[in-house]
């Protein structure tokens, strides 16, 4: 799996001119899955999201995290994540999982995430066409890539 992670000020999705999900402060995260992909990469990463101390303390250090902050999430999955561009101009997406295996990942990363977090996160659709919207705070952008765990 491979995530990206954004401290927000705000962020939303939007599916056909409808808004979706929408948090205030708190974190974006694109989430691209990738056949080899198991439980324990959700398990992994999801306390690696929560427990991220990417946020400022009471001293101004980022010191402290979003389960700490109680801040909300947005999840949402994008398969371009797992983007090949070492041959020509067009990218390959033939690392991404197809959607009859990435849905159930999908899905349980959204559970994970929720128990981990303690409370319900927003989501994106699978496959659908979205807008997403945020405002990076910071600004802070973290990719984590679970078969390169550093």
């Amino acid at each position: 799996m491979r995530a990206v992670i954004q401290r927000v000020s705000k962020a939303s999705v939007t599916i056909d001119g409808k808004i979706h999900s929408q948090i205030g402060w708190g974190l974006l995260v694109l989430l691209g899955i990738e056949d080899a992909d198991t439980a324990e990469d959700i398990g992994w990463l999801s306390n690696k999201i929560v427990n991220l101390r990417i946020f400022d303390d009471a001293g101004g250090v980022m010191n402290e995290s979003i389960k700490d902050k109680n801040g909300d999430i947005i999840l949402v999955s994008q398969f371009t994540l797992h983007a090949s561009t070492k041959k020509g101009n067009r990218p390959s997406y033939i690392k991404a999982s197809k959607p009859d295996m990435a849905v159930p990942l999908y899905e349980k990363m959204i559970e994970q995430l929720s128990a981990d977090l303690g409370k319900n996160i927003g989501t994106g659709e699978f496959g659908a066409d979205m807008k997403v919207e945020l405002v990076n705070d910071g600004p802070v952008t973290i990719v984590i890539d679970t078969k390169n765990k550093e």
